[in-house]
């Protein structure tokens, strides 16, 4: 059984965490699957991808005994040897969503623990349903956040409520997630209605909505100039392209 189905329709990406007899926990093969989904859909002819879990949970964090294996070894090659560009091989199992061209639409139900929960936040809309449990676990191990997290977080939630989070390891409920930024909205199936704004997505023009994502994310990173100078660059280069003039077309024929 794979860890990891990918399932591609109407040009959306569905991938699943499919490990549901161990609420999707992340083992080291599980945590390479996910990169290996993620890194497939590069170039990939779509116009959106969905996260979801299979089961009772979106995913419960990392599965703490397949970490046993990596125990007396040199943690200096583990963790800080750079294997993907800027991110290590844990890193990249949440940050390569965000690196993705297109948007990322995670649907969350059940526990989305420690490694879910930074893999959630590597997606650009979250989708929760109202059961769902979310919290940065890791200091329940004496760990850090170290999946990406502390990349992903701060432009989410306003710095005390990360500290909070991340020194407790407290479980908090959709609603309070909501209340803080760590997810979109609340929905009672959210897989359909993460396929819902996909599908919705996936109709407007591909080269504007990857402008857009690579635009956001300058927004989020980068200081006033850069960021309006990546506006005009990346308008100028969608103007009298065959996608703009079909989404005008579209806007006039919906008056």
């Amino acid at each position: 059984m794979s860890l990891v189905t990918t399932e591609i329709a109407d040009r959306i990406a569905v991938v699943t965490l499919n490990r549901p007899d161990k609420l999707n926990a992340i083992s080291l093969d599980m945590l390479d699957a996910v990169i290996d989904a993620a890194h497939a859909l590069k170039g990939a002819d779509i116009g959106c991808v969905v996260l979801a879990g299979a089961g009772r949970a979106f995913c419960a964090g990392i599965d703490i005994m397949s970490l046993s294996s990596l125990l007396g070894q040199d943690m200096e090659e583990v963790l800080v040897k750079r294997t993907h560009g800027d991110t290590n091989r844990f890193q990249e199992f949440a940050l390569a969503w965000r690196d993705l061209d297109v948007p990322v639409i995670a649907a969350l139900h059940g526990a989305c623990f420690g490694a879910g929960l930074q893999l959630a936040l590597g997606a650009d809309i979250r989708v929760a349903a109202p059961d769902a449990k979310l919290s940065v676990m890791e200091m329940k191990w004496g760990l850090v956040p170290d999946m990406g997290g502390m990349v992903l977080l701060p432009p989410l939630v306003r710095g005390d409520i990360l500290r909070r989070l991340t020194y407790t390891a407290e479980i908090i409920d959709a609603a309070q997630a909501l209340d803080w930024g760590l997810v979109t909205e609340i929905a009672d199936d959210p897989l359909a209605q993460a396929m819902e704004l996909a599908i919705r997505i996936a109709g407007q023009s591909p080269s504007a909505i990857r402008a857009a994502k690579r635009l956001i994310g300058e927004a989020e990173t980068e200081g006033r100039a850069d960021v309006l100078m990546s506006e005009s660059v990346e308008q100028a280069a969608l103007i009298g392209t065959p996608d703009q003039m079909a989404a005008i077309a579209r806007g006039i024929a919906k008056k």
